[in-house]
């Protein structure tokens, strides 16, 4: 019996070393996963106050002098970039106004002339040679008259998209500036 007793004490010490390993195992185990929580929860603890002085909880994984850095080299990187977009974009602008300036005075001009044409404010010979100049080519006259209206139409639609094109790019232009 006393065998028999010890051999139970035996295999009830064995299993209790095992489990003893198995304990100091899981626990080696643990330690190496969790010996990095201490400067985690410094890193992850920020609390910064917003404006209205309510507490809000953000995860810095840099300092915020480095970011500060990043965003002035950022910054000083892409104003030249910006400025000169911009400058470009003026004097396209500038460029389509003096566009448009020139074919409005290019209008005008037609349409003087046309209404002088029609009116007939020419002196009495400029009306005798038109009258001869009438009879012998009215037929390529009309062609050119024609050619003129159509011209002046064409030009006239041109000055209004030129006008909404030059509209859009100063839209754009201020939600851009709004935009920085």
């Amino acid at each position: 019996m006393a065998s028999n007793n010890a051999a139970t004490y035996a295999d009830c010490v064995s299993s209790l070393r095992a489990s003893l390993n198995f304990l100091e195992s899981s626990v080696e185990i643990l330690d190496h996963g969790v010996s990095d929580f201490p400067r985690l929860v410094n890193v992850l603890k920020t609390v910064r106050a917003d404006q209205r002085g309510r507490a809000h909880q953000h995860y810095e994984l840099i300092p915020q002098s480095t970011l500060a850095a990043a965003e002035a080299s950022l910054r000083d990187e892409i104003a030249p970039h910006i400025a000169l977009l911009l400058s470009r974009a003026d004097s396209q602008i500038e460029r389509q106004d003096r566009r448009i300036e020139t074919l409005k005075a290019r209008s005008e001009l037609q349409q003087g002339r046309l209404a002088a044409d029609d009116d007939g404010t020419s002196s009495a010979k400029d009306k005798a040679k038109k009258s001869r100049r009438g009879r012998q080519l009215s037929s390529e006259g009309k062609l050119r008259a024609r050619a003129v209206r159509q011209r002046k139409e064409a030009l006239r639609y041109g000055v209004e998209r030129l006008e909404l094109e030059v509209l859009q790019k100063e839209r754009e232009l201020r939600r851009r500036l709004e935009g920085q």
